[in-house]
């Protein structure tokens, strides 16, 4: 009887459009003060208290350098990076997007960050280059999924902090299977190009090639960054998402200049004098500049105000989620279910195709 209530007032509410986050906490608490003994007391302590876990503190960060790189034109040069190192191949635009996505998503750790960013400036370029429009939106919106597996995950963020794992043993575990994910689809992308004669690009000379790297470096370094400081031991990766962050403003508005108060000022003085010094006396103001104003510049506060609302907005929703896994816990629900699954005696396979399904 508690269960079925507490299913069909959610389902009821997100039938009549309900928010998720309304839905979880009004279905939570009338279950609970209807049908449970907690006082509203210690609904408020479990509400607040799953919000207070040390591991949920990488998300915000996780989220401002997100922002910073889908407002910093970090994809697009990620985009140039893929497009010139796949994209020759046939459907190699369609190939293309989805390296992207893995890209930037081994950068923001957010699958809609990376679909909008990734999916705003291909889908049109696609269907200019002879794409259909289904065939263009069809393959961003799985390729933006990879968000989710390839780390650093604000999903993995979430899910490590509400079963009290490591969240470094989630990012590892997440590695091979995003590749692999990302391999399979550009095979597939591959057999329909080659089926449906879908067109490929031109083929880079190595120079250029070189040079998108080197254009799309700064994003790129942020992997080896977080990657590298987690498992070497440098930072945890709750720490490692404030170093994220940093790092993300740092190359939007110091390194590649495309927002905030030094926007695209040249890193070349006037005089065309390439020498160390000259660029040394010419940028060092410069971004000393940047640094003194940053906390006025319009851009910068909009970035700040964005990744705010939906860092609220993720926040909310986990409070809500954590307090309706209580009324499941105090039912035994979850229990029963493994209970129940093991009870079946499946094999491995079998075991994670219920798993997945339930």
């Amino acid at each position: 009887m508690t269960i079925a209530f507490l299913f069909i007032l959610l389902f009821g509410l997100m039938a009549f459009g309900a928010p998720i986050a309304i839905s979880l906490g009004v279905a939570s608490l009338s279950t609970i003060l209807l049908f449970g003994d907690d006082s509203l007391a210690t609904l408020a302590e479990k509400l607040f208290g799953g919000m207070e876990h040390y591991t949920l503190l990488a998300i915000p960060y996780f989220i401002l350098a997100s922002a910073f790189l889908s407002t910093g034109g970090v994809a697009r040069r990620l985009i140039r990076f893929a497009i010139d190192t796949v994209g020759w191949f046939p459907g190699g635009l369609a190939m293309a997007s989805v390296l992207a996505c893995m890209l930037f998503a081994a950068v923001s750790g957010s699958s809609p960050a990376t679909v909008v960013a990734i999916g705003s400036i291909v889908i049109a370029g696609m269907v200019r280059a002879g794409y259909p429009q289904s065939f263009a939106a069809g393959v961003i919106c799985n390729a933006g999924t990879l968000g989710i597996l390839i780390p650093p995950s604000i999903v993995m963020v979430v899910y490590a902090a509400a079963t009290e794992v490591s969240v470094g043993r989630m990012f590892l575990a997440g590695v091979f299977p995003g590749i692999m994910v990302g391999l399979m689809l550009m095979t597939a992308i591959y057999i329909v190009a080659r089926i449906k004669k879908l067109p490929s690009q031109p083929r880079p000379t190595l120079g250029e090639w070189g040079s998108a790297l080197f254009s799309a470096s700064g994003g790129l370094l942020l992997v080896i960054l977080i990657m590298g400081g987690i498992y070497g031991g440098v930072f945890t990766p709750t720490e490692a998402a404030a170093v994220a962050a940093f790092y993300a403003m740092f190359v939007a508005v110091l390194f590649y200049r495309d927002m905030g108060p030094i926007k695209e000022l040249p890193w070349v003085p006037e005089s065309g004098n390439k020498s160390v010094g000259s660029l040394i006396a010419h940028n060092v103001p410069q971004m000393g500049k940047a640094l003194a104003l940053l906390p006025f510049d319009k851009e910068i506060r909009h970035v700040l105000l964005d990744a705010g609302k939906v860092t609220i907005m993720l926040m909310f929703i986990i409070a809500n989620a954590m307090l309706f896994a209580h009324v499941l816990t105090s039912e035994r629900i979850p229990h029963t279910i493994a209970e129940t699954i093991i009870g079946w005696g499946l094999p491995a396979w079998g075991f994670l195709i219920v798993v997945n399904i339930v």
